[in-house]
């Protein structure tokens, strides 16, 4: 019976093993993040869906129930690989360079970390993440037409308002 959880035990190290470079840059990561987020030429709904995910994570009610073996387990680790893939990606590509080269990190190994985090993930949720972005600001755009229909706020000058 040892023989066989220790064997489990080292494959599921294995199958972790990608990780460890990750997890020996985190912090730098984690100050990229965090420079990205105070800066203002970062799109509001990437910073939202930072939001929505770390209230996801923090919050005791998960959309997986615990009692499912494996994916309840993995829930979070998905949520915070989507969303910290969803923030990246927004990022404009000349600010994410400039921030990468004010924090000395290398571009390279940042692009095979998240690709490594990637496969992690199955296509079917990567291909739905991607049009949440996008459907936030859709949203938006109807609710701040809606209320400019009904008085609560002006219209935008710059903006058309989407026709209810």
């Amino acid at each position: 019976m040892a023989i066989s959880s220790t064997f489990k035990l080292g494959l599921s190290v294995l199958s972790f093993w990608p990780f460890i470079p990750l997890a020996s840059r985190a912090p730098a990561y984690g100050r990229l993040v965090a420079e990205l987020l105070v800066d203002g030429r970062v799109p509001w709904s990437r910073k939202a869906i930072l939001g929505i995910a770390a209230a996801y994570v923090m919050s005791p009610i998960d959309l997986v129930p615990d009692f499912i073996p494996f994916i309840s387990r993995v829930d979070d680790v998905v949520v915070t690989i989507v969303a910290l893939d969803l923030f990246l990606e927004g990022v404009p590509k000349e600010l994410m360079i400039e921030k990468m080269y004010t924090l000395g990190i290398d571009g390279r190994e940042l692009e095979r970390d998240m690709e490594a985090a990637r496969r992690f993930l199955p296509l079917p949720i990567r291909t739905i993440a991607r049009r949440l972005p996008a459907l936030m600001e859709a949203s938006v755009d109807v609710v701040r037409a809606e209320l400019a229909a009904r008085g609560y706020i002006e219209k935008d000058k710059d903006k058309e308002a989407i026709p209810a």
